[in-house]
């Protein structure tokens, strides 16, 4: 059995290691591959081809590659793809909540667009509710999640976790797990968040009501401007693991007292719309069954018949459940 565990270890340090030098920073992209390919054959060779066995040999290159990945930090400054070239901030002063640098993008195709960012005053009295967006590139157990906060008296507010890719860049899962991606909360607009993926990339999109106190959903809000704020300021990583949209927003929504313990569907996030049906979360006031509700909460018809519509939230909500007002605080 030690023997066994040995090698899995052995296995485990030298493929992390190939892979930490192949999605390394070193200035030179072409040398990466072939840098990578050396140090698994050095591994290989100390660990199972010498006689006796070089297992310092492969400690040293090991902590070498250790100690480059750790020194590798995260940066505002890249040539950043515009749609996520710049930070949202937002500003609390009582009740009122200032968000700039709102992304509101006009899409003619997905490569083609018009780049614009506005300004958004919310009230936090008027916030009311939470919507859950689940996006697919291909259906299956992945997709991209992200949240959208109802307010009674103004359009809802999307903010959408990501990567910030830089030009030329794409999302990769493997790539995520090595520094490759810096963190950004997107602030927006539902009709370019929700408009550009269902209209522009063929993303089939998923809308759940949430089933959650107005006060829940301020704290929560709350939280995710903090998030927003903390990263204007300091550059995080994007990690598939632990920093990433579906993780995030589970350990949010502990904050804010969600009861359960962890499930693989938070990682395999294309099937946690099962999961929170199953946990009772999400808005069914018809008792549909899961197939049920989840064919009315597809919304990709609804998004492209209202296009750029200034009543996209309301048109791809209009076969949705609607949620009844919250009930006035009895007076004192």
């Amino acid at each position: 059995m030690g023997k066994v565990l040995r090698f899995i270890l052995s296995v485990g340090l030298l493929a992390w290691g190939t892979l930490a030098v192949h999605f390394s920073n070193l200035p030179w992209p072409w040398l990466r591959t072939p840098l990578a390919v050396a140090f698994l054959g050095i591994g290989i060779w100390a660990l199972w081809l010498t006689r006796p066995r070089r297992k310092r040999a492969f400690a040293a290159a090991f902590l070498g590659v250790l100690v480059w990945h750790l020194s590798i930090q995260p940066s505002h400054d890249r040539p950043w793809r515009p749609e996520v070239a710049v930070m949202p901030r937002a500003t609390i002063d009582g009740d009122r909540v200032t968000i700039t640098n709102v992304r509101d993008f006009e899409f003619r195709s997905r490569n083609d667009f018009t780049v614009r960012y506005v300004t958004r005053e919310v009230l936090l009295s008027h916030l009311t509710g939470v919507d859950f967006f689940i996006s697919y590139w291909v259906m299956g157990p992945v997709g991209h999640t992200f949240v959208s906060f109802l307010f009674d008296d103004a359009p809802p507010v999307p903010i959408s976790i990501e990567t910030r890719t830089e030009v030329g860049e794409g999302f990769d899962p493997f790539a995520s797990l090595f520094k490759q991606f810096e963190l950004i909360y997107v602030v927006g607009e539902e009709r370019d968040l929700v408009g550009s993926r269902t209209n522009h990339r063929d993303e089939d999109v998923f809308l759940y009501r949430i089933r959650t106190s107005p006060e829940n959903a301020r704290q929560l809000f709350r939280i995710y401007l903090e998030r927003v704020n903390e990263l204007a300021d300091r550059p995080e990583w994007y990690r598939l693991l632990s920093n990433s949209c579906t993780i995030n927003i589970v350990r949010y929504a502990n904050q804010v007292g969600r009861v359960g313990s962890w499930d693989v569907r938070h990682l395999l996030n294309g099937l946690i719309d099962g999961y929170l049906y199953g946990a009772g979360l999400l808005y069914n006031p018809l008792g549909l069954s899961f197939d049920e509700l989840r064919a009315r909460s597809h919304v990709n018809a609804a998004a492209k018949a209202a296009a750029d519509a200034d009543d996209f939230p309301q048109r791809i909500r209009a076969g949705l459940p609607t949620i009844p007002p919250p009930e006035p605080a009895p007076s004192p």
